[in-house]
């Protein structure tokens, strides 16, 4: 049950009967929404329906807004509706509308919340995408929960997702990773290789990568020009590379269903970068011509020569953009395009990018590409996950850099635990910077978000445990979904329904925001509102769950934990962290 979607539809259809036959062409009723008002006091419900129909239907608003309050005033689920300021209208709701909402929270289980807004739209979500180098780094921790997030949260609004990593092994950095791993494979030959020289890979997580190699060819390559063992070192090395990548990421819970390489764009027996670059060419997209010097750059220091451009500027981008380099090979655009044109081609009309916040200057000429290249039938959204500063009590934080020249994501992980990374990760939205400190994940206090969320649930859950070992209550679903809610009076009691109320209209506007992190704002308030009223029961004997002088009055508020528990647990999930029963 979705309460502001219902009451959406009855105020609308307040509006229709207070508004003039004559004038109902002119109004827009979608543009009418019920919301949570932003002062509790208010009421249940606030609407701007008489705000935005009244300009174009030519009413005054606040004239607007009495008739249509005088139209929902009628309606028996309403115990008042009220005008306020210029025209917005504040409901309050009969007391029986939230046992109803709670019935219907416990009725639907572990489904409340869930949505059909995505009508089963196919979209293809893309992240961590790191070059396939090394193990990851903390820098792409926020981007890879952020994305697995968002997939879980766009499935649960009822979108069709493909989780997917793009494998950049066609740059330069693959041939650098490649005479990186020859050299560990000369040293597990027993050749003393001395310091790791300048420009290479200096990380120990290739020694073994090395041993590997030496293991599978022997002295085969010893000795060899690069020209003879570039290729096959490059492949195994890569592939060793994505499945320490696929551990590392495995550690924070996330997989990916695709993962797609950019070397197979061009693989030598099919061109899709050059099909790609012909089918703008087919569109007059594609010409031969120069480009202006880059802003602040002198004249004198810029080379005039003629290249292959794209018509980005048609389509949003700054200026035009190259797609072959002087030496006829393609830019990494002219890649990054076919790769977009090949997600179209698979039936994605809808993409989303999660990229570092050095991407920036990406977003603009990638999503006037993908206008182009879908014809104006596709989309993409770029999402920029900004730094993450690592800190242990307020102090910049150094770690081992087993990896080299940065901290790996598996010892932040190994240290914390995947549930205070992920949640942590996502309890900041995505562009803003996030300092992650390693006391403040650890410690079990109100200050800690992940901690206070889950402590909510398995708090919901000992209540459970105490009716059944304590007072021998029966617990099952047939009791919960019989019991008397009519008898939930207290305001606690009351807001806490209201506040669960929200998730189905957190989930969609989340999802349709891609904002994964007002799912973790969202858990957060709930558990704010479950501790609160545990508090007020150990000064209120009469508020406690557990009554075994009143069987009834139990079995409604165990109801009203178990939606607590409920919530809790589908939103948790959806971050992609556990939902304890128990916490010592």
């Amino acid at each position: 049950m979705n309460i502001f979607n219902d009451f959406t539809a009855r105020v609308r259809a307040a509006a229709e009967r207070a508004l003039a036959p004559q004038t109902l062409a002119a109004a827009d009723l979608a543009r009418v929404v019920v919301e949570p008002p932003r002062d509790a006091s208010h009421g249940d419900l606030a609407t701007n329906a008489a705000m935005v129909l009244a300009k174009p239907t030519a009413r005054n608003s606040r004239a607007l807004a009495e008739a249509i309050a005088a139209e929902l005033a009628r309606d028996g689920d309403v115990a008042a509706a009220e005008v306020a300021g210029p025209g917005f209208i504040n409901l309050r709701l009969q007391t029986l509308v939230w046992h109803r909402v709670l019935g219907a929270i416990v009725a639907a289980g572990a489904l409340y919340g869930r949505s059909s807004v995505g009508a089963g739209r196919r979209v293809n979500v893309e992240y961590v995408s790191a070059n396939p180098t090394g193990p990851m780094h903390v820098g792409h921790t926020r981007g890879a929960a952020f994305g697995d997030a968002l997939a879980s949260l766009l499935v649960a609004a009822g979108f069709a997702v493909a989780r997917e990593y793009y494998i950049n092994d066609a740059g330069a950095q693959v041939d650098v990773l490649a005479r990186s791993a020859y050299l560990r494979y000369r040293e597990a030959l027993g050749e003393n290789v001395g310091a790791i020289p300048e420009g290479l890979y200096p990380g120990d997580y290739l020694v073994p990568v090395g041993q590997k190699l030496a293991e599978t060819y022997g002295t085969t390559f010893a000795g060899q020009p690069e020209s003879v063992w570039l290729p096959a070192i490059r492949r195994d090395t890569i592939e060793a590379m994505m499945a320490l990548i696929r551990g590392d990421l495995a550690a924070l819970g996330i997989t990916h269903e695709v993962f797609f390489s950019e070397r197979s764009l061009n693989d030598g027996t099919h061109d899709r970068v050059k099909e790609a670059i012909d089918w703008l060419a087919g569109k007059g997209l594609i010409y031969k011509g120069t480009l202006p010097p880059p802003k602040g750059q002198l004249p004198d220091d810029w080379e005039d020569r003629e290249q292959t451009l794209f018509r980005s500027s048609e389509f949003g981008d700054d200026v035009d953009r190259p797609l072959m380099k002087s030496d006829g090979s393609y830019t990494y655009f002219a890649s990054d395009i076919a790769y977009h044109y090949d997600k179209y081609r698979r039936g994605f009309r809808e993409m989303i990018d999660v990229l570092g916040a050095d991407h920036g200057g990406y977003v603009r000429r990638m999503q006037a590409a993908v206008k182009a290249i879908t014809g104006g039938e596709g989309s993409l959204d770029v999402k920029l996950c900004q730094l993450v500063r690592l800190m242990r009590h307020g102090e910049p934080v150094k770690m081992s850099k087993r990896a080299g020249e940065f901290v790996t994501l598996r010892e932040v992980v190994d240290e914390v635990g995947r549930d205070a990374v992920r949640f942590m990760m996502l309890y900041r939205k995505n562009d803003a910077p996030l300092d992650f400190d390693f006391a403040k994940v650890t410690e079990q206090s109100k200050d800690n978000p992940v901690f206070y969320v889950q402590y909510a649930h398995a708090r919901a859950a000992s209540v459970f445990r105490q009716a059944v070992e304590v007072a021998g209550l029966d617990t099952s679903a047939a009791t919960l979904a019989g019991a008397p809610l009519e008898r939930l009076d207290d305001a606690g009691e009351l807001a806490l329904v209201r506040r669960l109320s929200e998730f189905p209209r957190v989930l969609e506007a989340a999802a349709e925001a891609h904002e994964p992190h007002r799912i973790a704002f969202y858990v957060h308030d709930v558990a704010s509102e479950f501790h609160a009223h545990w508090n007020r029961g150990k000064e209120l004997p009469q508020l406690r769950f557990i009554s075994a002088a009143d069987v009834g009055l139990t079995s409604a508020r165990l109801a009203l934990v178990h939606a607590v528990r409920l919530v809790l647990s589908e939103g948790l999930a959806i971050l992609g962290v556990s939902a304890p029963e128990e916490m010592r």
